[in-house]
């Protein structure tokens, strides 16, 4: 047996025993635009597992203004950013995400992966120290890991604990990083008491808000909005566009001394092709559909209600969430996965989350809400829910 054969056979003996412990991970083929009544393996289910929350992904405005750019640009940006990669569409978007957040500059990233990793590697170094909750993302845990500082998480939300970790740290610089919605959980952080303990230990606070932006807020601001908290107490705020806003890519907003920073040292950034610029023209106008159509968020807010109320009335177990993520632990991967199937059998698509994604003896089922759901949709799901858990 050659190396070639012999790693194929260990990954074999891998992939089966993650197929033994009910962790294997499946694709599924979508037909058709994404919508709360999706084609899915070839046949058709109400969605309960996008994040599209606002109902964006499909607006024909967005389908149109991409239409338009790419007539104009035609399809791929054809290099990075800082060489031929940078078109007006880009730069006008980062405009409007800037007076949008209410912050002097705004940078485009790839993805929110991509944005994270390229913060980290842009701020920290050897001798610094980075904090992250222990639910943080995995693209935030990684982004500090990889930084080459010294990295330590704290429990889920414990700010007391964060407060004592910062007291008996020294670094040349310091950095906390956290979500703004967990995106496993639906909860908020708590960011006020996040920005005063990070103020008094001199450190700088981040909030990656991939599950607020567009949704929380009176305007769409996100989780600062949320919390009525400014620029000033999060100096680095990363959100991502392919949520509520219903396309693709990421930004981070901040002060001109950060995004030149981002520029010239984030590697993620310098060495990455642009998104194309007909994505960049469609998210102009769903961020123009965010601030005009303000009744989507006042109607994700009432599926919320109404879910959450319904949930109760049938002792269907959610968790402590008002966002638009409404988790239902099951605890373990093969139930969790039972209950699924069940859904789906109903017509209903509702993912499995299972470790290492969330830890062990907590797999759920991750039911997120969009503003283009229905009251009787909502109200089928419960049903299906109560069935497929009493089975």
């Amino acid at each position: 047996m050659n190396s070639a054969e012999r790693l194929d056979a260990a990954l074999r003996d891998e992939l089966s025993a993650l197929k033994s412990r009910q962790l294997y991970r499946l694709r599924r083929i979508v037909a058709g635009p994404q919508q709360v009544e999706l084609r899915v393996n070839g046949g058709s289910c109400l969605n309960f597992s996008g994040n599209d929350y606002l109902g964006l992904a499909a607006h024909p405005a967005l389908a149109e203004a991409a239409h338009r750019a790419l007539d104009h640009y035609g399809v791929g940006a054809g290099a990075a950013h800082l060489v031929t990669g940078h078109t007006r569409e880009h730069h006008a978007l980062e405009e409007e995400l800037a007076a949008f957040t209410g912050r002097a500059r705004a940078l485009l990233f790839s993805s929110g992966y991509l944005a994270n990793l390229g913060i980290a590697s842009a701020l920290l170094g050897r001798g610094d120290c980075v904090f992250e909750d222990r639910l943080n993302h995995a693209s935030l845990l990684d982004a500090g890991l990889a930084s080459g500082a010294r990295f330590k998480r704290y429990a889920h939300g414990e700010v007391e604990t964060l407060r004592a970790q910062l007291a008996a740290s020294s670094g040349r610089r310091t950095l906390v990083m956290s979500d703004g919605v967990f995106s496993m959980d639906g909860d908020i952080a708590p960011l006020p008491q996040l920005a005063d303990c990070a103020q008094a230990a001199d450190a700088v606070l981040m909030v990656d808000d991939a599950h607020g932006f567009g949704v929380l807020g009176a305007t769409g601001g996100g989780s600062l909005e949320h919390c009525v908290i400014g620029a000033g107490q999060v100096p680095v705020l990363m959100a991502t566009l392919g949520k509520a806003l219903g396309c693709s890519g990421a930004f981070v907003a901040g002060s001109e001394a950060l995004i030149e920073t981002l520029i010239q040292r984030a590697r993620t950034y310098i060495y990455t092709t642009a998104t194309p610029p007909a994505l960049a023209a469609a998210t102009r106008a769903a961020l123009g559909l965010v601030q005009t159509e303000t009744w989507r968020r006042d109607r994700l807010r009432e599926l919320i209600v109404r879910f959450r109320n319904g949930a109760q009335q049938l002792g269907i177990p959610v968790q402590a969430s008002e966002t638009a993520i409404q988790p239902v632990i099951v605890g373990s991967a093969a139930r969790a996965l039972a209950v699924s199937e069940r859904l789906h059998e109903r017509g209903l698509l509702v993912i499995a989350i299972r470790p290492p994604t969330v830890p062990a003896g907590s797999a759920r089922l991750r039911i997120t809400l969009s503003a283009a759901h229905s009251d009787a949709q909502v109200d089928r799901l419960l049903d299906g829910l109560h069935e497929a858990l009493a089975a």
